[in-house]
């Protein structure tokens, strides 16, 4: 298994010395506190996102975080939510999270997010639940007619509980423009509503369809690939094993973006980042409550994909971020993929934190995190 050293470390020192430097001279002409700064969110006095800087001082659980994503972190909390432990699922559901605090930021810069040139459908899938699934289908402006296209199907992040297709798009559309591929965004029922297996059943249903309806949105049968976030990372390699279990057509190539790989909150990243933000061990625990509620499903290997039969799946991608609960168990399945044999290659993006991956118009860690799913996509694809 290939391990890609860190992306741009020495440039991550100066930027991340640079965070310590301008706090300090903040708080030396204003009379706020730090908590007080925090709470307003960054002041943007750039017009250029990848500029942004905070307002105070790295947090005690990431002396090293990025100052770009520092400023996201401020601005997410000046939102002032309650705890997420503290909420149910359908008040968490309206709140603000993470790409909301992006989007907040780019406002206040004055400058709009440059938007991949896709365009956008729906699709209701007769299949699953009676009512049918939802997909989301994004396509690169650049198709030509007739043109067969590889196919991503992707899942959304939240934990298998919040968050939406809107939530993510930032993602699918760069995946879409990025990978010269077309985009099937899946709408799977959550939790508390619908309890595991329901968003796997919903998940593995919408990718059995585009394996058999490939021609129907103009992709190509034979360049299907699976993509997550987060719990949406879990169901990019779950699927594939219940394609396999159900002898259903592998995917040609695994993205999984720092996916729930272990049913325990028990790990060394847990430990070091327990009180991360924007997820942290409780905010897991709230997670597991609502779409597995008893210890038994926990552990099935659809969730912890660490215990899993990995063998004979395909080409996989793994992205982490170092500052995120999640770490770890991405690790371990990396290694896990390798023992099995299969094509793995992993990569830790420094300074940032959960979320990260759809934060390319602040984040540089994000631009190449996306370039890098999508130059393996394309490799596996035969596109490159």
């Amino acid at each position: 298994m290939k391990r890609l050293l860190p992306i741009a470390l020495q440039k991550n020192i100066l930027r991340t010395s640079m965070s310590f430097l301008l706090p300090v001279v903040l708080l030396n002409f204003t009379g706020l506190t730090a908590q007080e700064k925090m709470m307003t969110g960054p002041e943007v006095t750039t017009s250029n996102p990848m500029e942004i800087m905070p307002k105070g001082e790295a947090p005690d659980w990431a002396p090293n975080i990025d100052p770009q994503m520092l400023a996201v972190i401020e601005q997410f909390k000046a939102f002032e939510m309650p705890k997420p432990v503290e909420m149910s699922a359908f008040q968490l559901r309206n709140a603000k999270l993470p790409a909301e605090a992006v989007m907040a930021l780019l406002a206040k810069s004055g400058i709009p997010a440059k938007e991949p040139k896709v365009d956008i459908s729906h699709k209701i899938l007769n299949v699953g639940p009676e009512e049918g699934i939802l997909v989301r289908i994004y396509k690169p402006v650049e198709m030509n007619p007739g043109e067969e296209l590889p196919v991503i199907v992707y899942y959304h992040g939240g934990g298998w509980v919040i968050a939406d297709l809107d939530t993510y798009e930032p993602s699918a559309k760069a995946l879409a423009a990025k990978a010269g591929a077309i985009v099937v965004s899946v709408a799977y029922r959550q939790a508390p509503q619908f309890t595991f297996p329901t968003a796997h059943d919903d998940a593995f249903a919408a990718y059995k369809w585009v394996v058999e309806n490939t021609s129907e949105i103009g992709g190509d049968e034979n360049n299907i690939a699976t993509a997550g976030e987060s719990a949406g990372g879990n169901l990019a390699v779950a699927i594939p094993i219940m394609a396999r279990e159900q002898n259903v057509k592998l995917p040609v190539h695994i993205l999984s973006v720092y996916p729930i790989a272990d049913g325990d909150v028990q790990s060394p990243s847990y430990d070091e980042y327990e009180n991360a933000s924007p997820l942290n061990r409780p905010f897991m625990e709230w997670f597991f409550k609502k779409y597995s509620p008893n210890q038994e499903s926990k552990s099935d290997p659809l969730i912890s994909l660490i215990d899993a039969d990995l063998a004979g799946l395909p080409t996989t991608t793994i992205i982490n971020a170092q500052l995120d609960p999640l770490e770890h168990e991405g690790g371990e399945l990396a290694e896990k993929m390798d023992q099995a044999g299969i094509d793995v290659e992993r990569e830790v993006y420094q300074g940032v934190t959960h979320e990260f991956f759809g934060m390319a118009a602040i984040l540089e860690q994000a631009v190449e995190a996306q370039k890098f799913a999508a130059d393996r996509l394309k490799e596996s694809f035969g596109t490159n």
